[in-house]
């Protein structure tokens, strides 16, 4: 792999110490990478797995969870995973045929849940941690017809436990300026279902191709990338929750069709992954950009988590 890091002077080593790890989704090759936050120490901890996408991390339990999105749109063959942080005791939670193609992936280990995105299913779901009682939070439609229809798909997932809500974005069609950026309560409204529940906020529209989502709750900030065409695409992106602005604020701009994100807010930094295989990291208000590794391969989901 080629390693491409450029320290700045003011950084400090208590910056990139500490326990601190970064986990990769590399799609092309099927498999996650653990590595330090400057990319060193660099180890796969999983491998075959089934075009991977989401992730998120138990480091109290430690645990991986994992989305594959599977090897055919038309086969139906999603599935979620979990191992232990070095690979071991790898298990199948959700097996293929129970979610389509599931993408971006949130823990709520308060309450013992996973969230996420189901692409081409065109839903918002959650399951127990052990996979037990997955339930479709979010119908946008239902069978080949809408599944055509990209402005349906679900992709990038965060929750909001203090307000107690999700929040999910919906693509669009490649740079088709449909994208958005969606809100509603974390169960459906009484008498409701996923198909029809009358409480979902459209939050953001008209974004050029919106995809993963983080929340600073300390903050309450919302930040996500956008794949999209520039100059609002291939970005990263953040707004307040609470005093939503008129327009989302652009802080890294000229990535090359941008995935994953992941908050470590304590240190006031962030990482970003791209499709063409860099790694970035940036102060939270978009400072300090670093692409501190790059032809990494097709990179999709990242997460941060002290282990």
């Amino acid at each position: 792999m080629t390693e491409a890091i450029g320290s700045k002077p003011n950084e400090t080593s208590a910056r990139e110490g500490g326990s601190g790890r970064l986990f990769i989704l590399e799609v092309s090759s099927s498999r996650i990478h653990s590595m330090r936050p400057d990319g060193s120490e660099r180890k796969v901890v999983v491998a075959d797995c089934r075009l991977p996408d989401g992730i998120a991390i138990d480091p109290e339990a430690g645990h991986i969870y994992w989305t594959n999105m599977g090897l055919s749109v038309a086969a139906n063959d999603g599935s979620i995973e979990r191992a232990d942080l070095d690979g071991g005791n790898r298990r199948v939670l959700v097996p293929p045929g129970a979610t389509y193609t599931p993408k971006q992936l949130q823990l709520d280990k308060k309450n013992g849940k996973l969230y996420w995105c189901d692409r081409e299913g065109m839903r918002v779901m959650r399951a127990n941690l052990d996979g037990s009682l997955i339930e479709t939070l979010v119908e946008t439609g239902r069978g080949d017809a809408d599944r055509r229809d990209q402005t349906r798909w679900c992709v990038g997932i965060t929750i909001d436990p203090v307000r107690e809500h999700i929040y999910w974005t919906q693509k669009g069609p490649d740079n088709g300026e449909q994208g958005r950026l969606l809100r509603a309560g974390l169960d459906i409204p009484k008498g409701e279902t996923a198909a029809n529940r009358s409480d979902i906020e459209v939050f953001f529209d008209h974004l050029p191709e919106p995809i993963d989502l983080e929340l600073d709750l300390k903050n309450r900030v919302l930040y996500w990338t956008d794949r999209g065409d520039p100059p609002r695409g291939n970005t990263v992106n953040r707004a307040s929750i609470d005093a939503k602005p008129d327009t989302p604020q652009i802080l890294i701009t000229h990535l090359m069709e941008g995935i994953g994100i992941a908050l470590d807010v304590p240190d006031n930094r962030m990482f970003v992954t791209d499709f063409a295989g860099s790694i970035y990291s940036a102060d939270l208000d978009g400072k300090n950009e670093r692409n501190f590794l790059y032809a990494q391969g097709n990179l999709t989901g990242i997460a941060y988590a002290e282990v």
